[in-house]
């Protein structure tokens, strides 16, 4: 893996440069492809199942869930519900590529239901062969594009979607994403093709513009992909379709986007390739840093949850983060 002090994660942008960004044309097929892979995921029964969780939150009830997904996968994760009374909308939260132990994040709405699961293979939904290990789960079956992993972990979403509408069916209409890195750029190549969700949230989306993840210097799982490009050749040919910024320009929910100036893991200029592509009404909330220490993280982290409760739920009172 890349050191940090070898390379800039600024990449000698400034926010007018990266406002310019903008990915390359997806393949003719880009639509057909994605549309075959939710008719996929859309004739999946998940067959929900719901235990009391170990884990605590105040204000809310928080189950250990499990549903099933494509290819026989079943995933782990959990859903949370305001402990008293019924939703008023539903999110479906993705992870990034560290995974997650607890859903312990900040939550934007007070009288919302979120699904958190573990995408395939991270997890609570490990799975063999599948490695956990970002280096390697970011190249299951990559030499495979019609079977790439980041096409299940979309599967996964959309089955996610489903899920939470089997619980909650009066929230049809009112059903929201948020996925932060792994999961942001999972959420901008799924959104697109699902019209359940009603509007998202990215925050330092990965995935976006491959031709410049190949290229430049990083600390995430973009180097494993260099790596594997150098000895093996011809990545793009796969990547071409699993582009997030090239998904983005098919995306017309209102979107909020969190895209960072300084990023080590996650280049700058990939993650506003995704923002500048998007199709629909769109925020960006400009980060100082992404994946990096800042002395200014706690109250970067405050505002942005501020900004994603009036986009979300207009100036309805938070949860409390904490347990």
């Amino acid at each position: 893996m890349t050191s940090l002090d070898a390379f800039d994660p600024t990449y000698g942008y400034d926010l007018a440069g990266l406002l310019d960004v903008l990915p390359p044309p997806a393949p003719d097929d880009f639509a057909e492809v994605w549309q075959r892979r939710y008719r996929e995921a859309l004739e999946v029964d998940p067959a929900l199942q719901l235990s009391p969780s170990a884990y605590q939150r105040p204000g809310m009830r928080v189950w250990d869930a499990l549903y099933r997904s494509t290819d026989g996968i079943t995933l782990g994760g959990w859903l949370l519900e305001p402990e008293h009374g019924a939703p008023r909308q539903g999110f479906v939260v993705g992870h990034g590529y560290g995974g997650i132990e607890q859903p312990d994040f900040a939550l934007p709405c007070a009288d919302a239901a979120y699904l958190v699961p573990c995408f395939r293979g991270i997890g609570r939904s490990r799975r063999a062969p599948i490695s956990d290990n970002p280096t390697w789960h970011v190249l299951h079956d990559i030499d495979k594009p019609d079977r790439y992993i980041i096409g299940g972990c979309a599967q996964d979403l959309w089955i996610g979607v489903t899920a939470l509408l089997t619980r909650f069916p009066d929230l049809a209409g009112r059903i929201n994403y948020m996925g932060i890195s792994f999961g942001g750029g999972i959420g901008a190549l799924a959104l697109p093709w699902d019209q359940r969700i009603a509007r998202g949230h990215l925050n330092v989306p990965t995935f976006g513009h491959q031709p410049l993840r190949l290229q430049l210097p990083t600390t995430g799982s973009a180097a494993s992909q260099q790596r594997y490009a150098q000895t093996h050749g011809h990545l793009l040919e796969t990547l071409a379709y699993y582009d997030a910024g090239s998904a983005a320009g098919f995306i017309r929910q209102p979107m909020l986007v969190a895209a960072a100036l300084f990023d080590p893991s996650v280049a700058p200029p990939t993650q506003f390739a995704i923002y500048n592509a998007l199709a629909g009404p769109k925020q960006l909330f400009v980060l100082a840093t992404g994946h990096a220490e800042n002395p200014a993280r706690i109250a970067q982290e405050h505002n942005l949850l501020d900004a994603l409760t009036r986009f979300f739920c207009g100036d309805e009172s938070r949860v409390s983060p904490l347990v």
